[in-house]
Formats: structure tokens, sequence, C-alpha cells
């Protein structure tokens, strides 16, 4: 190298052919899950596979190694430092990790993933339990390559939030169950009665008409589709670049809500990775900063806004457009509906704001004793529905409504379920600063204008990429780094309101 800038040059195009490769990846992933004809696997697993080593070659190339050691001794902006600092971080854990491993894990979660769809299907966990046994081995010995000397769920967990340790985590679902358990407590022994049924009591709902709804809330949300699309998904997810960026949601004939809020939240995502800036394509400054920020922003559009006073002041006449039936429920009855807390609910996407951190704390525990070795994978069914028991209070029959529910394991996403809660308790905190800075944030909302509060969000969030690390990044747009206080006073405030405790 002949200079800083000329190794840096490099490094930005080696990350750049690393971006691209793994965005290819994506696109594949998303194909198998929405559009793919059911005998695509085979395929599709191999494409994945290669997509994923090659991926993997790049990552480890010793040229990619010499260029972060030259720009480490280099004099650098905050900008580049940054950029070093995040690329440096991915290829230590990378270099540690044998190719043909990588390959072995992404075939196997791609068959994984068709098993689990059947087994889902069927009510069957053996159809799906061989395989969750192998990724189980399989993300064992990644973590095992990239440190042997460390919890292996700790090591795994990095993948999705490196920036927080794992003990910051098990400290914020602590205080959560703490504070989730007993107010559900109280909220059972209230007399209160809401309208839970404000809007089910007038289904069914056809699939036509919700779409056509969810495509008026995405309108109203800002969602543009030039750079998007509204698809069907049997878990629903968002995925892209902030030149495409897609969102996935289910319908239930029986329930238009599930797929409002569901679509709102992806929308959250999709929202976030559309305003990365567009110049820093390629380079980590135009890569969201994690998992516990992303879900930051799907929790914040779903439950700070999607399931407001204001926004159901503002959108209802547009459900009553949809479905002419419910023209006698008032915004204060679908505030309600959306609202309810049902601690029977055995579903995590269908549950509530409050029980769904006790749903995140069972599937912690579990992929936890399962990657440290203390969980059988025969032992999973019975051990998920004797915590749901525990904690809520219901038991599953199936194991399709128990542990098959959920489609991250069938990826070897093991260490990714404590993002849920942390980015809940950071949506609180960004959206009471949020609130703060922006005047009449409420009456806007109840407006249809949502312009405001992007904007904050890009400023604040959005534009900085990975220029900050997680703690950081939040203290400058809140004043104070990742905590669950914000989210528990506002739980608190809310649902004694809902419930007159």
């Amino acid at each position: 190298m002949s200079d800083a800038t000329d190794a840096y040059d490099d490094l930005l195009d080696h990350v750049g052919r690393l971006t691209n490769v793994s965005n290819a990846r994506e696109v594949l992933s998303w194909d198998q899950q929405v559009m793919m004809p059911e005998g695509g696997t085979p395929a599709r697993s191999r494409q994945l596979s290669t997509l994923s080593a090659v991926h993997h070659d790049l990552l480890t190339d010793d040229e990619l190694g010499r260029l972060l050691d030259d720009l480490s001794a280099s004099s650098l902006d905050d900008d580049r430092a940054a950029v070093v600092r995040e690329v440096r971080r991915e290829q230590a854990r990378a270099v540690c990790v044998p190719t043909d491993l990588v390959e072995r894990i992404s075939a196997a979660s791609s068959e994984a993933l068709t098993a689990w769809r059947e087994a889902k299907s069927a009510d069957d966990f053996e159809t799906f339990a061989p395989h969750l046994e192998e990724l189980v081995d399989l993300k064992r010995r990644y973590a095992e390559h990239v440190d042997p000397d460390r919890d292996p769920y700790e090591v795994l967990f990095e993948e999705y939030e490196p920036c927080l340790p794992l003990s910051h985590a098990e400290d914020v679902l602590t205080t959560l169950r703490d504070a989730v358990v007993p107010l559900v407590d109280d909220i059972r022994a209230s007399d209160a009665d809401l309208a839970t049924d404000a809007f089910t009591a007038h289904g069914p709902f056809d699939t036509e008409s919700q779409e056509a709804l969810m495509r008026t809330a995405l309108d109203r949300l800002g969602y543009p589709w030039e750079r998007g699309r509204l698809d069907i998904a049997p878990h629903p997810f968002s995925t892209g670049t902030q030149f495409d960026a897609r969102v996935t949601t289910r319908y239930d004939e029986a329930d238009p809500i599930g797929a409002l809020l569901s679509t709102v939240h992806e929308f959250g995502h999709a929202t976030y990775t559309l305003g990365l800036p567009d110049d820093a394509y390629g380079t980590p400054l135009g890569e969201a900063r994690d998992l516990s920020i992303h879900e930051s922003q799907s929790r914040l559009w779903e439950n700070h806004v999607g399931r407001s006073t204001a926004f159901w002041e503002g959108f209802l006449p547009a459900v009553v457009d949809a479905f002419p039936g419910v023209d006698d429920v008032s915004p204060r009855e679908a505030y309600e509906a959306v609202n309810a807390v049902d601690p029977t609910n055995l579903i995590r996407v269908e549950a509530d704001e409050l029980t769904y951190h006790l749903h995140i704390v069972l599937r912690f525990e579990i992929e936890r004793d399962l990657i440290r070795g203390d969980l059988d994978v025969a032992e999973v069914p019975a051990v998920w529905n004797d915590k749901m028991e525990s904690y809520l209070g219901v038991r599953p029959e199936t194991d399709a409504e128990g542990c098959l529910q959920d489609i991250h394991w069938s990826h070897g996403n093991f260490g990714y379920f404590p993002t849920y809660s942390l980015g809940s308790v950071v949506a609180a905190q960004l959206f009471d600063a949020a609130a703060d800075d922006i005047e009449g944030l409420d009456e806007q909302i109840r407006a249809g204008e949502f312009d405001p509060l992007h904007e904050w969000l890009t400023e604040n969030i959005h534009r900085h990429g990975k220029r900050y690390e997680t703690n950081e990044l939040v203290r400058r747009a809140t004043g104070e780094g990742v905590s669950a206080d914000a989210f528990v006073d506002y739980a608190t405030a809310k649902y004694g309101d809902l419930y007159e405790l």
C-alpha cells in the first residue's frame, strides 16, 4: 500500500464484495421463504451453502487481514476508524472458523427450514428433531472454534449483539420478568372489562380485504413502494438494503389486527433499513447496528405508534372502509382490543407487549441450555410446555403451538431471542426522547403525519449505520445507555390505566 488512502480504498472494494455476496444470499433466502416452490430445497441449500463459503473465504482472505493491520496502525478519522473496527471485529471471528463448517451450517439450515415447515404443519416434532440436533451440534462447534474457553452461548449471542455483553441482556430480561410477572398477576385480578372482541366479533375477514388494508397502512406510514414490496410468509420478516427493503406478513381470517400489527412491526424494520445512507452502501456505515437496534425500530412502530390511542383515532376509519361491519367500534374500544393482555395466548408473535417478554425468557433459557449441553433436543417439547405453564399459566396442547412455532432455530439462530427484549426497552427509550424533541407528536400520529418521527429516527439512529456501538448510539439519542427503566415505567402507567390498577 502506498499510503493509508490507497489501503482504505482497497478495503472498501473488498468489503463491498462481501456485502454484495451477503445481500445476494439474503435475496435467495427471502425467495425460499416467500416464492420458491416446495421442491426447490435441494438446489437452494447448495446455492446458499456456496454463497456462505464465498463470503467466508472473502472475509478470511489474507489480503483483507493485511489491509486491516495497515489501517489499524494509521491515523484515521472517526468514520474510517469505525469501518476498520467493524470489519476487524467480523474478520477476527471468521478466521477462527473453517470454511467447510460454514458451508455445512448453511446447508443444514436450508434443509432444516423445509423440515420445520413440514413438522409444524403436521404437529410432529420428531420430523424436525434430527435437524435441530445437527444445528445445535454445528453451532457448538462454531462457538468452540471462535473461542474454546468461553461460554458457547455467549459466543453465539455476539453474532446478533456484539456490542453488549450477555450479562447486560440477562439483567434486562431479569428486570422485565420481575416487573411483568406481578403486573400480569394484577391484571388477572382486575375487574376491568376491556373490549377484547371489538374486531373479532365482526369476522370473518377475507384475506384480500386484509391485504388492501395492509397496503393502506403502509401508505399512511410512508413506505416507499419503489424500494419495497409486501408478501406473505409463514413467519413474518423483513429483509433487504437501503435500496430494496421488503416486508412480509400473514393473515388470519378471524382477526385482521394480528396482520396489521405484524405489518407495522416489519415496516419498522424496513424503514430502518431504508433510512441507512445510500452513499455508504457496501460499508459498515451503510449497515444496521445489529439486531437490538433493529428490533427497537420495529417495536417502536408496532407498540408505541401502532398500539397508541392517537394511531387508532386516526386509522380506525380506514379499518371501517375495509370492513364496514366494524363501524360501531370506537377508537377507545380499538385501543383496548389491541392492548388487551392475554396470558393464555400461546403464540409469541401474537402476544401482547407485556407477556411477550415471558415468551422471550422461555426461549432464551431453552436455547441457552441446548447450546451449553444442559438440555437434550428430545426434552425440548416437555421443557417448553413446563415453562409455559410456570410463566404464563397455560400449557400448549400441540408442539405446533409450542416449541415448533418459531422459525429461528431452523436457521440455526441461537442467541437471537434476547435481542427482541433488548429492542423493546430501547424502543421505549427512543420514543420518550422523540416525544421530548418533537412538539405535538401524538397529534401528528393522530393526523397520520409520520414524517417528523421518521426524520427524528433517521437523524438519531438510521444515518449512523454502525458508526457507534450500541450503548453509545442509544446514549447519543436518549442521554443514557440501554436500560429497561423506560419500558417498565411506560408499561406500568399504560396498563395501570387500562386495567384500573
